[in-house]
């Protein structure tokens, strides 16, 4: 990553898996960093960073924590396949409508929006699609579809005034991470592949992830142009879902997924599931099984970054397997 000219730089969730990544490679090449997360995180105090706590949904305090910035990397965001609509709803949609207001009263030049490739996923196969996939007309989990409304509130700022850009990181992992490893590693013993286990996806390694992003706001600087704009972003490796499942086991040195389950099996599980959970018992924790779960899970879903190569100069510095080999290095130390 080249030196650029300090600057005074906010990472909403900047104590998060992604957005702490980002922090420490900005911190690095000398850019002024502050991290506004709802709780202060000693890692970060140890980078010199200046942490403002907060909630999201509160626009004074988001207003206060954008003062005086050139840039706001806005990352932080209610994740995962199960919960309240109404939470999701005001973290990703009315906390991201706080972010674009703030910077637009403080004069920030330039946005950078962490979304998901989930907002264009429709439940069936998308192979090697670009930006152009429209986005899905149905929503399984409110997730997806709250992440969409926030990034077409991101596009139509990006035509008034604020220069921004949308980022669709798929499948983020890596050492530190908090979500989709524990997640397999948790439920290891009790998984089984669904399908025939030949459908490929992309992922991401965390660094390649928050090299891009600061690439994208690097260019937005010199670039307007790209304003509005939305990219793709992965390994630009396609793999077998199932075998990267495996090879993430592997390296947390605990043997393959045995056994399957048709399509059609786990879809009506998560079907079963969501009723008892949501409806039954109304239960907070997330099933073992979810309809958009099992949709993800059985489906072919990678997507052409072609765009981003050419726009944002971006191309992923860590293989996979060099990342996973930070990943069972990291594992042995924690």
């Amino acid at each position: 990553m080249k030196k650029q000219t300090n600057e005074n730089i906010l990472v909403t969730g900047g104590g998060g898996f992604l957005g702490k990544a980002i922090v420490k490679k900005l911190v690095q090449r000398g850019d002024r960093v502050k991290s506004f997360s709802r709780k202060f995180y000693s890692d970060l105090k140890d980078l010199g960073v200046d942490q403002i706590k907060g909630d999201i949904s509160d626009k004074r305090t988001i207003e206060h924590a954008i003062k005086d910035v050139d840039a706001v990397y806005h990352v932080a965001a209610k994740a995962g396949v199960w919960g309240k609509r109404s939470e999701y709803f005001t973290v990703n949609v009315t906390g991201t409508k706080n972010v674009i207001r703030a910077c637009l009263k403080n004069r920030v030049s330039r946005l950078i929006y962490t979304s998901s490739p989930s907002v264009v996923f429709n439940g069936k196969d998308m192979e090697g699609v670009d930006e152009s996939v429209p986005y899905s007309r149905h929503w399984d989990t409110p997730y997806p579809e709250t992440k969409a409304i926030a990034e077409k509130m991101v596009i139509s700022a990006a035509c008034n005034d604020l220069r921004a850009i949308i980022l669709r990181p798929h499948l983020i992992w890596g050492p530190g991470d908090n979500h989709l490893v524990p997640g397999i590693i948790q439920k290891a013993e009790k998984l089984k592949k669904i399908g025939k286990g030949t459908n490929l996806v992309d992922t991401i390694y965390i660094e390649n992830a928050a090299d891009a992003h600061i690439l994208a706001c690097d260019k937005l600087k010199h670039d307007a142009s790209l304003s509005g704009n939305v990219y793709f972003i992965s390994q630009d490796q396609p793999v077998k879902l199932w075998e990267m499942v495996d090879k993430i086991l592997d390296a947390a040195g605990l043997p393959p997924v045995k056994g399957h389950v048709s399509p059609r099996s786990a879809w009506f599980a998560g079907f079963i599931f969501e009723f008892i959970y949501g409806v039954v018992l109304r239960i907070d924790k997330e099933p073992p099984m979810t309809k958009f779960v099992a949709k993800e899970l059985a489906t072919s879903h990678w997507f052409d970054i072609s765009k981003a190569k050419k726009d944002l100069g971006y191309s992923p510095a860590v293989s996979t397997e060099q990342g996973l080999g930070h990943l069972r290095s990291w594992f042995k130390e924690n």
